[in-house]
Parts: structure tokens; sequence; C-alpha cells
């Protein structure tokens, strides 16, 4: 019989469907005595993956390798004892980590790092609309005014990003390709890290108990970039809010629950926060009654920062460079510590 590679994701959403030359270069990989699957039926790529149709679930009986978005728990039932490694396009995993997976031999891989670029860039735009005031230009083009006042107060809420701190949650890929762009724009970068204060060059890293106050304490921008696990959720609340400079900006690209969103829209009311950049929130789809939505200092998109033609090109060579090494026997790339989260 031979090994069994299954490839599901075709996503709903046009751009998040694998392209035909993509799914090509992964069955190229593959030697004889492999056949590859692709599954025609959509998947739902959303979140960290959602759900799995009754063609995928036949296709992953079996299966050695599995590929894409998150690894819904029926796929996991149906592999049975042949699952060797799960993929994931997606960055997010916690959807992924019930008990049988985390419990389990399988190696589970993400795609945390490829998404980097992109959602980079975003953060970039996100931090310059409150530099630069755009979100007054904005304002005042939907109601036809031509209103200067905002940038003639004394008080005006425009600064320069070169003379500006970013303070990045967390020093992953995305962090890294912020702090790229942001140093090559002059401004002081600092990280916090779990244990080790090392770091690329130019970004200075807090570890230990305090690391976070002291990120906190000179952040005019706070970029939150931390995975989802049982010890973010909440990590960002009033009081960490609080100890921010006055007229921060506080971004979010990670997950909506490391961002207590109750204590957000307080400090966002009281105008002790210039603004807020969201790409994520703790309900998806944003629900229609939500304050953010109302509030004149907030920028929010619907979870699309790390959209990108790009994608495909990175995520397949990801994915090819890992599937050499599991038929070498070797260790994967983006390998998942399951017990940590990430």
């Amino acid at each position: 019989m031979p090994r069994r590679l299954v490839i599901n994701l075709r996503d709903q959403r046009p751009i998040w469907a694998i392209p035909p030359w993509a799914a090509d270069e992964i069955r190229a990989t593959l030697p004889e005595g492999w056949e590859c699957v692709v599954v025609g039926a959509p998947a739902d790529g959303s979140g960290d993956g959602r759900g799995a149709s009754a063609e995928a679930v036949e296709a992953a009986r079996g299966a050695e390798v599995y590929l894409g978005w998150g690894v819904p728990r029926e796929v996991f039932a149906a592999a049975g004892g042949a699952l060797r490694w799960a993929h994931s396009a997606s960055a997010g995993v916690g959807g992924v980590l019930y008990p049988e997976m985390v419990e389990s031999g399988v190696a589970l891989t993400n795609s945390a790092g490829v998404h980097a670029e992109p959602i980079a860039d975003t953060v970039l735009a996100m931090m310059l609309h409150f530099a630069r005031g755009l979100d007054f230009a904005v304002r005042a083009q939907a109601e036809r005014r031509w209103d200067k006042a905002p940038w003639d107060a004394a008080d005006a809420p425009v600064r320069e990003l070169a003379e500006s701190t970013v303070g990045l949650l967390g020093l992953g890929g995305i962090a890294l390709a912020v702090a790229r762009r942001a140093a090559a724009l002059g401004m002081r970068v600092a990280a916090t890290r779990r244990t080790s204060t090392e770091g690329p060059e130019g970004v200075e890293v807090f570890a230990g108990d305090d690391a976070l106050d002291r990120l906190l304490s000179i952040s005019h921008y706070l970029v939150v970039t931390v995975p989802s696990t049982s010890q973010t959720a909440g990590m960002i609340g009033g009081r960490e809010l609080a100890r921010l400079p006055a007229g921060a900006v506080v971004v979010n690209v990670s997950r909506g629950d490391v961002i207590d969103e109750d204590a957000l829209v307080e400090a966002l009311r009281a105008g002790r926060l210039r603004g807020a950049g969201l790409d994520v929130f703790r309900s998806e789809p944003l629900p229609a009654p939500s304050p953010l939505w109302a509030l004149p200092n907030t920028l929010l998109l619907p979870h699309v920062s790390g959209t990108s033609p790009s994608f495909w090109r990175r995520e397949t060579d990801l994915i090819v460079a890992n599937l050499r090494r599991h038929l070498a026997g070797q260790p994967l790339l983006n390998t998942v510590d399951k017990h940590a989260g990430y």
C-alpha cells in the first residue's frame, strides 16, 4: 500500500486556496511509493481552521502526512496511527491542541513566520495612521470637510516615528519583521522574551519578572505579537494599559484574547491612549454592538493583516523543505511545542 500525503488547502476564500502550481510542487517532491491526494472540497481556514469536509475525512484515512488549515479532530481520528506529521497553514494552533493531538507522537508544524512580512507592513501602516493623523483626515474626507484644526493645535497628537519607541510583546517572526522596518525608520525598538535577553542587533530585549512593565513604560507603540496560550490570555489589561506613556498606540495582530477589550475601550474613551489598531478580537466577527466600532480612535481590520498574494510561494517553500526533511528522518522546521501551545 502506498504511503499517503493529503493536501486539504482549497480554502473557500480564493486568495487562500492553494494554487495548482503549489500542489504540483509538493507532489513532485514525493518519491515512488507515495500517493498525493488533493481534496477538492472547500476548506475553511478562518481562525486556526474550522471543521473538515467529508471528502477530507475520507482522504485522511491511513494518511502519513496531512497538510491543511489546522488539523480538525475528525481528520486526526480518521488518520489513526498512520499519521506521522501534520502541518497547518495558519500560524495559530490553539484549535489543534486537543488532548489526543497533544499526547500523540505526531509531529505538528505551523506557518509561523510565513505571514510575518504582510503583517509587519500592516503594523507599520497602523502606526503611521495615528502618528500622522490620518484618522482625522479620513473622518473629515467622509464629511467633505476641510479641517486642519487637529494638526494646528498646540497639543496636536502627531509625532515622527524616528522620535518614538516601539515595544514588541514577543520576539517571534512577526515581531522581527516589525523590528526591521521600525529600525530602518529610526525608531527605538524594544521587546520582551520569556527567558533570554539576547536579540537581534538594534533590539533592546527585556526578560524576567519585570520585563513587561519595563517595556510598557517606554512604548509609544505597543505591538502585540505573542501567541494565544493560557499564559498570554488577558496579558494586557487595565493595569498594563495604564503603564503606557500618555498618548500611546496599541496594535494587536496576534490574537484577540491577549488584550482585555473592556479595559482597552475604557482607556480609549478616557483619552489615555492615542488610538488602537486592531486586526484581531475577542469574538470574531466583531459583534455589531461592540463599542470599538464607534470609537473615533480605533482602526479596525477584519483579521486580514496577513493577506498577501506572496503567501503561497513562502508556504510552499516551507512545506517542500519540511517534506524533504520528513522523508530523510530529519527534524522539521516550525515544529510546535504542543505543551507550550506554540
